[in-house]
């Protein structure tokens, strides 16, 4: 532990708590003057409602989108005719077929009212869409809440290109039967892996190593570090839609019918903690974006890491208070980047995730079918003509290209041949000084 000012005092150890105490925050989303704009989905005050997405293509012209709710996300009212606590949402769907230039495939409709005490925590909506082999699709969704009239909008990616491919799995808890959407799972979390397609009796597991790599800064221009290649094994099993799996180790298992198709559903174990750090071994790896390798280098070897990290983040600051908010800010960030950018790695170790963690949510972003535009807001410029004057907004854009593959459809890498300054080295400079970084008002804590 470390002793500053007279005061003994452990940071690591109020990590989680403060974790949960922002996660626990939250804010209505504004009117948008913007509509394209939604970066209000990364930014978890803004954000009201966090659904999960889960696609399976149930027969040749048919894909079903399951849509996960958390009841604690929705809005519960006692003022209807019946009394009871009940919540109103809309769900609409427009399906784009992208192997055709994104014409308009499908809609879909569905309005829905759910009683708070008839749901569970969670509640899982499944939605029909009509659609065709051989065809890539996006499905734009948008969710509101009927009641505070709060709208999220989010883009769905899938395709019907192969029977073999993740979308003709399901997978399901086998304690208690209910779905699974996220493929991260933990150590000792137990699942069934249903192919519902035909009677599968073997099952092919194909081990991948741990991507344990950080992306480089968005300012080198130094090939991308590549995803894991050929498997280094493959495990064959008897198999059966009721046999329970769990995946005891860190790495990237692709479960697959075929030992000749490395295509089929990807599990990913990141380890115990994953999605959030409570323990300084695990606080180490994302301080990499700040610190200097020798710094890094040195907390790895430390031999109690909980006093390396508490050193490295008091020596940010004189100030006590002013070092463990900038700790609960970063590892915020860490976290959320780990819930909106986990890939076949860790959402922090991705380029957004990267950009996110350093820069803070994003003021725009535009989606489409390859990728992201990310903008920042730099400071405000006045432009002035005689006695009049007008403002000028500019932003700092990041640019991420949709990368998919084999293990899936929400991996991006970063648009680095952009030749507009990055600020990076100014970023990380505020860091080390104690500050976070803002493009629009860097001094501003």
């Amino acid at each position: 532990m470390c002793n500053n000012t007279g005061n003994n005092i452990s940071i690591s150890s109020f990590l989680l708590l403060l974790i949960l105490i922002a996660a626990s925050c939250s804010v209505t989303k504004p009117a948008a003057n913007d509509p394209k704009d939604l970066s209000y989905i990364y930014n978890p005050l803004l954000n009201p409602i966090n659904p999960e997405f889960r696609v399976y293509n149930e027969t040749a012209g048919n894909s079903i989108l399951s849509v996960k709710l958390r009841a604690g996300d929705l809005f519960f009212s006692e003022a209807n005719p019946s009394g009871e606590p009940l919540a109103s949402l809309t769900i609409t769907v427009r399906l784009y077929n992208d192997t055709q230039g994104g014409v308009l495939s499908d809609t879909a409709f569905l309005r829905q009212e759910l009683n708070r005490k008839l749901i569970l925590p969670e509640v899982v909506l499944d939605i029909p869409l009509r659609t065709n082999e051989d065809i890539e699709y996006t499905a734009e969704v948008r969710i509101m809440d009927n009641l505070n009239r709060r709208i999220v909008q989010t883009f769905v990616k899938f395709d019907r290109l192969s029977p073999y491919s993740r979308y003709s799995f399901k997978v399901r808890n086998h304690l208690d039967g209910t779905d699974v959407f996220s493929p991260v799972l933990t150590t000792d979390q137990y699942v069934n892996l249903l192919y519902p397609g035909k009677a599968v009796d073997t099952m092919y597991i194909f081990y991948f190593r741990y991507f344990d790599y950080v992306p480089y800064p968005p300012s080198m221009m130094l090939p991308e570090r590549t995803m894991p290649g050929e498997p280094e094994r493959m495990l064959k099993i008897p198999w059966s839609d009721t046999l329970p799996v769990m995946f005891p180790g860190k790495g990237i298992f692709l479960c697959s019918i075929d030992s000749n198709n490395i295509e089929g559903y990807t599990f990913l174990n990141f380890g115990s903690e994953y999605p959030g750090l409570s323990r300084p071994e695990t606080m180490i790896e994302p301080l990499a974006y700040i610190a200097t390798p020798d710094e890094m280098n040195a907390m790895r070897s430390a031999e109690k890491a909980k006093i390396a990290v508490d050193e490295f983040w008091l020596s940010r600051s004189t100030n006590i208070e002013r070092s463990r908010e900038l700790l609960r800010i970063y590892y915020n960030r860490v976290q959320f980047a780990n819930y909106y950018f986990t890939s076949y790695k860790e959402g922090w170790r991705t380029d957004r995730g990267m950009i996110y963690i350093i820069y803070g949510p994003p003021d725009k972003v535009y989606k489409n079918r390859e990728g992201e535009q990310w903008g920042y807001k730099k400071p405000v410029i006045k432009k002035s003509w005689g006695m009049r004057y007008r403002v000028q907004e500019e932003y700092l854009w990041f640019n991420f290209r949709r990368n998919p593959n084999r293990f899936t459809s929400e991996d991006y890498y970063l648009n680095r041949s952009d030749a507009t300054p990055t600020f990076w080295d100014n970023a990380v400079a505020d860091w080390r000084k104690g500050i976070v970084f803002r493009l629009d008002n860097p001094q501003d804590f």
